[in-house]
C-alpha cells in the first residue's frame, strides 16, 4: 500500500511518512538508533550530476528518474535496479506512483535546459512503468518539478471511503502552474499561478483544501528573486503568501511535513557575495500559517536541495556536498558525508517499515537509511 495515505489517518503521520514516538523513551531510543545508523549507497548506477527524484511505495518497491530521460525501478530495496524506460531529449524531473502499476513521471519541458526537446509535461503508466503514454493537459502547463500523491478519506453515500488525490507542480524557470486531480488521474484541472510566483519547485497537499507550493517570487532576474511559500485553504482557488525571504538571489526548493503542524522547506541561495554565507531552512510549527528561518550552516559553498523528516525532530536536508542531519528539530545540525549519501541530494523519501522506518535519497547516487 502506498505509504502516502490520508492526512486524516494516524494524525497525519503516515501521510507525511513520519513516525511519532509515543513516549520520551521511544523518542530517545529512536534518536539513538539514528545516530548508530549510516546511509548506504544502493546499486543504482553512479551519475555525474544531480538526479532529481526517487519514489518508494514501500520499503522494497521503488523508482527513480534523472535528466537524461531515464527511469529505473527496484523490487528489492535497491539491491538491484532495472532501467525501465529511456527517452532521450526528455528531462525527467519527478516520479510518483498510486500503486505498483499506476504511476506518473513529470518532464521539465522545453526552453529551459539545453537539449530538452520533449514538450510533454506528464506521462502515465498502468503497467508498473513498462509502457507510458502522455497525459492530455491544458496547453499552458509547460513542465513539472514535483508530484504529490495522497489517499484522502471521504463519505460516499453514508459509507467511509478513500480516493486518490494527485497534485503536480512546476516549473523551475516558470511558467508556474499546478495540476490537480481528485479522482486518481481520471480528470485534471490546471491552475495558473503566474499572478503569485515565478518558478514552482515543490507541492504538498494535506487534503482537498489545504496545500502548499514552494516557489520563487516573480522576478525577471535571479538577482531579484526571493524564496516564497504559498498556502491555499480552498483547493487552490486562492493563495496566500505565508513566507518570503528578505534576501535576494533565493528560491525555495523542497518541503517535508512530518506532522500536521511541523514542516520544513529548503532555501536555495545563488548570491555571489561570499560574505552572505549563512544558509537557512524555513520551518513552521503551526500548520504552515507562519514560518521562521532556522540556521543550517555558515558556508557560502552550500546549496540546499531535498528535505526529509521522520519525526518533527529527526530529519535531513540534502546539499550539494552530502547532507545535514538534525535530531532536535533544526536547533543543531551534523554533516552527512557525500561518500555515504552522495552529492547533490535532491529528494528524500521517508517511509514506515516494521518497527522503524526506511529513507531513500537521490542525487549522484541513490542511498538508503534503515532503522529497524
Amino acid at each position: 500500500m502506498n505509504q502516502l495515505i490520508s492526512v486524516f489517518a494516524l494524525a497525519f503521520l503516515v501521510s507525511a511518512c513520519g513516525i511519532a514516538p509515543s513516549t520520551s523513551d521511544d523518542a530517545t531510543a529512536l534518536r539513538s538508533k539514528v545516530v548508530a545508523t549510516k546511509w548506504i549507497k544502493t546499486s543504482a548506477e553512479p551519475f555525474r550530476g544531480k538526479q532529481d527524484d526517487v519514489y518508494f511505495l514501500d520499503a522494497n518497491v521503488g523508482w527513480y528518474v534523472n535528466g537524461t530521460g531515464k527511469l529505473f525501478s527496484t523490487r528489492d530495496s535497491g539491491a538491484n535496479w532495472k532501467l525501465l524506460w529511456e527517452k532521450p531529449g526528455t528531462f525527467f524531473r519527478t516520479v510518483a506512483f498510486v500503486d505498483a502499476r499506476h504511476g506518473y513521471v513529470g518532464n521539465v519541458g522545453t526552453d529551459y535546459f539545453p537539449g530538452v526537446k520533449d514538450e510533454t509535461p506528464l506521462y502515465e503508466t498502468r503497467d508498473g512503468g513498462l509502457t507510458w503514454k502522455p497525459t492530455v493537459l491544458p496547453t499552458f502547463v509547460k513542465g513539472l518539478c514535483a508530484i504529490d500523491i495522497a489517499k484522502v478519506d471521504f463519505i460516499n453515500h453514508g459509507v467511509s471511503a478513500t480516493r486518490t488525490m494527485i497534485h503536480a507542480a512546476g516549473r523551475v524557470g516558470g511558467p508556474p502552474s499546478l495540476l490537480r486531480s481528485l479522482d486518481g488521474g481520471s480528470t485534471w484541472k490546471a491552475i495558473d499561478l503566474s499572478k503569485y510566483v515565478g518558478p514552482v519547485l515543490d507541492v504538498k497537499f494535506f487534503n482537498e483544501n489545504v496545500g502548499f507550493v514552494m516557489a520563487g517570487s516573480i522576478a525577471t532576474d535571479l538577482k531579484d528573486s526571493r524564496a516564497v511559500i504559498l498556502k491555499t485553504s480552498n483547493g487552490g482557488v486562492t493563495w496566500k503568501e505565508v513566507y518570503r525571504s528578505t534576501r535576494t538571489h533565493e528560491i525555495t526548493w523542497k518541503g517535508a511535513f512530518p506532522s500536521d503542524k511541523v514542516g520544513y522547506v529548503s532555501i536555495q541561495s545563488y548570491d555571489p557575495d561570499k560574505t552572505n554565507a549563512q544558509r537557512y531552512v524555513a520551518k513552521t510549527t503551526d500548520g504552515g500559517d507562519t514560518w521562521q528561518e532556522i540556521k543550517l550552516d555558515l558556508n557560502h559553498a552550500v546549496r540546499e536541495f531535498g528535505v526529509g523528516f521522520v519525526t518533527p525532530e529527526i530529519g535531513w536536508v540534502g546539499a550539494i556536498d552530502g547532507a545535514y542531519q538534525t535530531l532536535d528539530g533544526g536547533a543543531s545540525w551534523s554533516k552527512v558525508a557525500a561518500d555515504d549519501i552522495g552529492r547533490a541530494v535532491n529528494k528524500l523519501r521517508v517511509l514506515r517499515s516494521a518497527g522503524g522506518f526506511v529513507a531513500y535519497a537521490v542525487g549522484t547516487h541513490v542511498a538508503k537509511f534503515e532503522v529497524k
